[in-house]
This record gives C-alpha cells, structure tokens and sequence, in this order.
C-alpha cells in the first residue's frame, strides 16, 4: 500500500514538473517554429524557410538595436563592476551604523518601481542640459546596475580574513598589490556574478531606457515595443530566437564544462614516487 502511494506521488511529482516546463518553454518552442516558416501567419505553415533570418541580417535597423543593446549592456555592466566593488570594499570598511544606512540607501533603487527610476534620470538629465541619446542611456545602466553589483560582492567580502591582508601589507606589499594578490581573488566569484547579473539587467531593460534615450537610437527592447504598434515582424522571431539559442549554448558549456579537481591542482613532482 505505501509503495503504491509512493509511485503515484511521483508519478504526481513528475506530472507537475512537466506541466511547469511545457507551460515555460511552449511559446519559446512556439516562436522557434514560426521563425522557419516561410509565412507571416501565425496560424498557417507556410514551409521551412530561412527567409526571416536573411532579413534579419540584412535589416540595418534590427542590427543597429542589436549592437546598441550589447555595446551599452557590456559597457555598463563592466563600469558598473569597478564603481561597486569600489564601492563595497568602502562600505566593508565603514563602522556599523554607517555601513546599515549605507546599504539601507543601496537598496532604494532595487525596491523603486523603475518607472519612477526612468522618469527622474529623464529629468535629471534635462536639467542639467543633458542631450537624452547613447550617453543618457549608458549613465543610467550604470546607476541601476551599480546596487546589484554591490549586493553580489559584500557577501564575499564578509567572508575575506582581513588579518591575511594586513599581512601582506607588513611584509612589504603595497596595498594595490596587496588587494589584488590577497582580497581580489577571494572576492572574483562575487565581482563576476555581479558582472553578469547587472549585464543581464541592462540587457532586459526597456522601462528606463525608454524614457532616458532620444530620438534616433533604439535598443532591442525599445524597438519591439515601436513595433508593437504596427505588428511585429516575423524578422523579430528569427532575433529571438538567436538569442535564446546563444543563451542555452553559453549555459551548457559553464553547466558540463570539465572543472578542475583538487587533485588536478597539486603541482606535480618529478623523479620516483615516494
């Protein structure tokens, strides 16, 4: 009797797996398919066709969105990453009641509605005379991203012995030298992981960019949306798709990449066993 309860719990267990993951990726599927039909319909096959990827690549438009969105994702992000861990490893230093309203102050903008984030940058901007274009959009990147990255590295930060770095600085070492021998390696997986969450954040924005670009720039976010409007293109299908691809291929080289063990690590010594 409770083997039977047992099978059908998982057998319930897997049922619910699979409804989650058919309900996630079915209209990604959905899109993967119509981005190889050769018509516009949504509800009709039209044939296996690469015509809306050979429109893609040759739309100047899609192209120029596309490399405004990773110009400005990569760029912001990289900055980002230098102002926050500067930022945390101040932070780390200060006393406790400084360093509480400091991060109480870091979170503002990950709590604010990004609507209310986007229309004071716009404003910021016009009053001090800033053009809204490229530049406009890269400095807010930067400010949105600049609470994620500094939330990713002060754990990493809590966990450094600070004694190791005094050491260094006794013997001799210069405090850069110091910090990039001693602190930067303990703390790379947490720089590195806000490196790519605040590349991703800048990459799905579309509220804040919208409000602090000009005219005549367009992100991929931005440009959906214009297109909206009119109808979205079955190009955009083919884009999509690229992406999602690119994304999958980029998880499953970091997931089954051969990682190195610590055996792998010990030097090894020449001459006969011992």
């Amino acid at each position: 009797m409770k083997k039977t309860k047992d099978n059908i719990k998982r057998m319930a267990e897997n049922f619910y797996l699979v409804f989650i993951m058919v309900f996630l990726y079915a209209p990604i599927a959905t899109l993967m398919v119509l981005s190889f039909s050769g018509s516009k319909s949504r509800t009709q096959w039209g044939g296996f066709s690469l015509r809306w990827y050979s429109e893609m690549l040759g739309s100047a438009t899609i192209m120029n969105a596309l490399q405004n969105t990773l110009v400005i994702a990569f760029a912001s992000a990289l900055i980002a990453t230098v102002i926050g861990t500067a930022a945390a490893i101040a932070i780390s230093g200060m006393k406790t009641l400084p360093r509480t309203v400091i991060m109480g102050i870091t979170n503002i903008p990950m709590l604010n509605a990004d609507i209310v984030t986007g229309i004071s940058l716009m404003l910021a901007f016009i009053a001090f005379g800033i053009s809204l274009g490229f530049k406009t959009i890269l400095i807010a990147h930067i400010t949105f991203n600049i609470p994620y990255v500094i939330l990713s590295v002060m754990p990493k930060l809590k966990q450094t012995n600070k004694s190791v770095y005094e050491a260094a600085m006794d013997l001799g070492a210069s405090p850069i030298y110091a910090f990039f021998k001693v602190v930067f390696p303990d703390i790379l997986p947490g720089v590195l992981s806000g490196f790519l969450l605040a590349f991703t954040m800048s990459l799905d924005d579309f509220i804040i960019t919208h409000f602090t670009k000009g005219a005549g720039i367009n992100t991929l976010s931005t440009l959906i949306y214009s297109e909206v409007r009119r109808g979205i293109k079955p190009s955009m299908y083919a884009l999509s798709t690229v992406i999602f691809v690119a994304v999958l291929t980029l998880l499953i080289i970091t997931n089954f990449a051969p990682k190195r063990t610590s055996n792998d690590r010990k030097p090894k010594t020449g001459g006969a066993g011992v």
